[in-house]
């Protein structure tokens, strides 16, 4: 009898270990002023790595927001086509976490507004959100880049809640869906 029951404690045991990595907890911490992110799992800090965010006149919004989309291969209609590796949607207007092959940039806020990182670390990240579910992984962004006007921040923000979801919804749900991108095949 005893032995069954340390079987039994030992199934439920690893049962609940099997059901709190399915639940995992994930942050993507971005700290604007140091152009840096953060990821940690329940906890436990993965990864820091350079990135950056929103230049003068267009902003990166502060916050906590939750990945809604996630495209292995997107281009930016907005940008000339610019390549967009492993993006990780956050908010209705258009703001994600992306690769960027422009890696010289990085730990300066050059960006329109997105969050970008090496590609190979954008890779990464995607990876771990999907496999943690989106659901379970939250973005925060906070500080502040130096000379970035509080007024375009505003105006940005006012934007979003008057006329970004809606917009940016017709855009995308019209928009056909993409091959992944071609350094996935190499050897």
């Amino acid at each position: 009898m005893r032995i069954r029951s340390t079987v039994a404690v030992t199934v439920i045991v690893a049962g609940l270990a099997l059901c709190e990595g399915a639940n995992a907890e994930l942050l993507i911490d971005i700290d604007q002023s140091a152009q840096r992110m953060t990821v940690t799992v329940n906890g436990y800090q993965l990864y820091d790595w350079p990135v950056s965010t929103g230049r003068r006149d267009y902003n990166t919004p502060n916050g906590t927001f939750k990945p809604f989309r996630m495209e292995i291969d997107h281009y930016s209609e907005e940008w000339d086509n610019a390549p967009m590796p492993y993006s990780i949607f956050f908010t209705r207007t258009g703001n994600a976490i992306h690769g960027t092959n422009e890696q010289r940039h990085l730990g300066r806020a050059v960006s329109h507004g997105c969050v970008r990182l090496s590609v190979r670390n954008a890779a990464k990240l995607w990876k771990l959100v999907k496999q943690e579910k989106m659901a379970n992984t939250s973005v925060l962004l906070s500080g502040a880049v130096p000379d970035v006007d509080p007024s375009t921040v505003a105006r940005s923000q006012e934007y979003e809640a008057r006329y970004g979801a809606e917009q940016f919804q017709r855009h995308y749900n019209s928009r056909p869906s993409l091959p992944p991108p071609f350094f996935l095949f190499r050897r």
